[in-house]
């Protein structure tokens, strides 16, 4: 099982494979896919803001039916007491996505340098 971080499901709905590594592409394929409930809420937000044109709820919808995307179940107050050590970032998003692979005990799928740098079970090469 890997986690994907908001960025990633985003590029799979919109079929920009080009933009994934060759490890990230075999990741995706060789394991199951869940998000945090957060990356749901981050997607509409940027929909909201016109950052993408698709809402949440039609990615999700597309994604669960084409590659078997899962919403993860942990119990939030789980997510969030492991979210409140993680002072290196200030994005809540980034926060909750690394704390839900922290309290599922999966690695996080994420080009994001930052997390990659500082979070030791984030991978993309």
């Amino acid at each position: 099982m890997i986690y994907l971080d908001t960025h990633v499901v985003i590029w799979l709905y919109a079929d920009l494979v080009e933009r994934f590594s060759p490890r990230a592409r075999a990741l995706i394929n060789q394991n199951d896919l869940l998000i945090s409930p957060i990356v749901r809420l981050e997607m509409q937000y940027l929909y909201e803001i016109g950052r993408i044109t698709v809402d949440s709820e039609t990615i999700l919808s597309d994604l669960k039916q084409s590659i078997g995307l899962q919403l993860c179940d942990l119990p939030f107050d789980d997510v969030v007491s492991r979210s409140i050590n993680i002072s290196w970032t200030r994005d809540p998003f980034d926060r909750l996505i690394i704390a839900q692979a922290m309290a599922g005990h999966g690695q996080l799928l994420t080009k994001d340098k930052t997390i990659l740098d500082k979070f030791s079970d984030a991978v993309w090469q």
